[in-house]
């Protein structure tokens, strides 16, 4: 995840009104006034609609919507940046749910924002919807299940995804005529549009261990580490979640956005991992051919030398390059690459 800045023009499919000339914020406003909490369904009978299956949300799902989130996030998810054009067509995600909140029956969602264009994001499926999903954990097998291993010992399935997950510290927003309410709310999942990802999220890039684990970042600035890895279960605790990164000085909003999106399922893992291995082999390639271009130059050729220094500059712009707006997984690529400046200072 990166930050990206939101483009101010809001669509005009978010506004446009329906043949009666109500816009969708209209309608919903009417609708909602009369909602009131369904009671829980009795087993064996007919289960009642949620809020959002009664109320038709429509303009959200707008082309012009779905052009200037592309447009933003270069066709890439905005929480694990993957390109969601290679496997599925985009999910236009809601940052604050706009029908249900998981595990509130009583609150309606946040259906006046379910057309609110700063409330609209572009996710994968795997990072929208609630799926089982193989997740790697720390120990001394874990490249093993990287590598195309699959062992009960390394890794656990976990349900992961948003869907209708937004957990908060604060109280939450029920009012929709008062936004300083969702202020309020201390939301603990990372909007890169709102956030600073960088500030809660860090990545392991260990040339050693080319593993690329995202990790809560830690509150005294230590160097991350796999054992940094937010407590987790088959099912996505928040409480539990928040009280075990509380403890350990890590950030709270990034060790639960890492595990509600999902951002160490087992096919983001293998993927940000290939990127380090190639970046890493590009490094080696920049370094050797330095090396023998002053070796060549030593020997008095100083036109050869130059080729290839040209050379190793062609391809240290091309690992560059990977930390891209436009480049998958380029919040991984840039976090390597400043490390290995730092190794190239040292």
């Amino acid at each position: 995840m990166r930050a990206v800045k939101r483009i101010p023009d809001t669509p005009k499919g978010l506004l446009a009104p329906d043949k009666a000339g109500k816009t969708e914020f209209e309608r919903a406003t009417a609708f909602f006034k009369t909602w009131k909490p369904k009671p829980p369904t009795p087993k064996g009978t007919k289960k009642t609609k949620t809020a959002k299956e009664a109320f038709a949300f429509k303009v959200y799902k707008s082309e012009d919507v779905k052009t200037l989130l592309e447009r933003m996030f270069h066709g890439k998810c905005a929480y694990c940046e993957s390109f969601y054009s290679d496997t599925a067509p985009v999910d236009i995600e809601h940052y604050r749910p706009k029908g249900a909140i998981d595990g509130d029956d009583t609150h309606p969602g946040y259906w006046w924002l379910a057309m609110d264009w700063n409330n609209l994001l572009p996710s994968c499926i795997d990072c929208n919807r609630k799926r089982k999903q193989t997740t790697p954990v720390p120990s001394d097998k874990l490249l093993a299940l990287v590598e195309g291993e699959r062992t009960k010992s390394n890794s656990r399935v976990m349900n992961t995804g948003k869907k209708d997950t937004f957990p908060v510290a604060g109280p939450r927003a029920t009012d929709y005529t008062k936004a300083e309410q969702l202020t309020g709310e201390k939301a603990l999942l990372l909007d890169p549009c709102r956030d600073n990802p960088d500030d809660h999220l860090d990545f392991l890039t260990d040339p050693d261990h080319l593993i690329s684990l995202v990790l809560p970042r830690a509150e005294t600035g230590a160097a991350v580490d796999p054992a940094l890895l937010p407590a987790a279960g088959a099912e996505v605790n928040a409480a539990a979640i928040v009280a075990d990164a509380t403890a350990r000085k890590l950030s709270v909003r990034g060790a639960v956005s890492i595990q509600v999106y999902g951002l160490n399922r087992l096919a983001l893992v293998q993927s940000r991992t290939r990127l380090l291995r190639r970046l890493e082999f590009l490094a080696d390639i920049v370094v050797e051919l330095h090396d023998i271009a002053e070796q060549v130059r030593g020997s008095g050729n100083a036109p050869v030398a130059k080729r290839i220094e040209q050379l190793a500059d062609r391809v240290a712009a091309e690992i560059r390059s990977a930390a891209e707006p436009q480049e998958p997984h380029s919040a991984v690529a840039a976090t390597w690459l400043r490390r290995f400046e730092d190794r190239l200072k040292a």
